[in-house]
Order: C-alpha cells, then structure tokens, then sequence
C-alpha cells in the first residue's frame, strides 16, 4: 500500500518538508488548517508515505460492524461521546493503554473559520505527559510541513503563541477557512 501512497501522493505534486520522529512513539500531531473533508484522504495517504502509525479518534458509532473493521485499520479509535463525561481524562487515558499511540487531531475542532483553537489537544498533551507535533496541510504549496516536538509548558496562552506561529501564512484546501 505504501508504494501506491507514494506515487499518488508524488502525482498530485505534494512534498514532504521534515522529519517524522519515528522514535517517540507517544505524542499528539495537530494538522492545520482542517478547512475540507479532503483533510482526511490527505492525511491517510501523508501517514502511508511516512510509513508510520499515526491515529485519529472517531465517534463509537462509526466502529460497528462492518465499518469499523474498516476505521480501526486505519488507525482509528473509537471515542464515546457522553454528555458530561471529561474527554480529555478519557483520550489521555489511551495513551497510557497502547505502546504507540500518535493521535492526529485538528485544533481547530472544525472546518469553518475560527479565531481560536480548541484547546483539548493541549490539555490532553500536557495530563498523558506527551510532546505535540505540528504538521501543515498546505494545499497553496502542495505540502506537509513537520515541525519540531513541541512539549506544552502549562503555560497555555505563551505555547499557544508559539503553536500558532508554526501556521502563519499556511493555506487549507478552502482558503477562506484557513
């Protein structure tokens, strides 16, 4: 599947810029900006290329037979989503059940322009104790960025700063969104 990954990805003219620390085997990847499904086919054929496991989190609903076959080898874990139930407490608690576990996630929480990230992701990195990864879905450029392992100070509003700064200028799918 991966020389597939590979020539597809190449023929669509994107590129890869950095490296993926495939020794740390524990940490939080934000991809951003998250403006277009295609986000997803994306990220799966840029996982495929890297040769890694990288996860991502969906609701249970989507893990019933047959599809969930499907979804969990893809990476997927499925997530219940509760009414009052502490997500953070609940994906940090993955971590600590699986020897790897890279959970991409999109700060943005959507595809619609925001302002401000959702800050689960951070909270999430700094109670499993994990590093956060930024990587850029930049369809202007046709390429992923990886950043360096950014590990969360508790300082959120500083971090925040510097998270953010690894994304300027970067162009989703649907421009107007980014």
């Amino acid at each position: 599947m991966g020389w597939i990954s590979k020539r597809l990805y190449n023929a669509l003219g994107w590129r890869i810029r950095g490296s993926f620390p495939s020794s740390v085997k524990k940490m939080i990847v934000i991809a951003v900006p998250h403006t277009s499904w295609h986000d997803f086919y994306m990220g799966l054929i840029f996982r495929s290329v890297l040769d890694e496991e990288i996860n991502f989190l969906g609701k249970k609903e989507l893990f019933k037979w047959p599809l969930g076959i499907f979804f969990r080898s893809l990476g997927g874990t499925p997530l219940n989503r509760v009414k009052g139930q502490n997500q953070v407490e609940q994906i940090s608690a993955l971590f600590a059940k699986k020897d790897i576990f890279r959970l991409a996630l999109s700060p943005e929480g959507t595809r619609r322009k925001v302002d401000t990230w959702k800050t689960g992701f951070y909270y999430i990195a700094l109670k499993a104790q994990v590093p956060i990864l930024p990587v850029t879905m930049n369809f202007k450029d046709k390429e992923h960025h990886i950043g360096n392992l950014f590990y969360p100070t508790g300082d959120i509003t500083k971090d925040m700063i510097e998270l953010r700064s690894f994304f300027k200028n970067i162009k989703g799918k649907v421009p107007e969104n980014s």
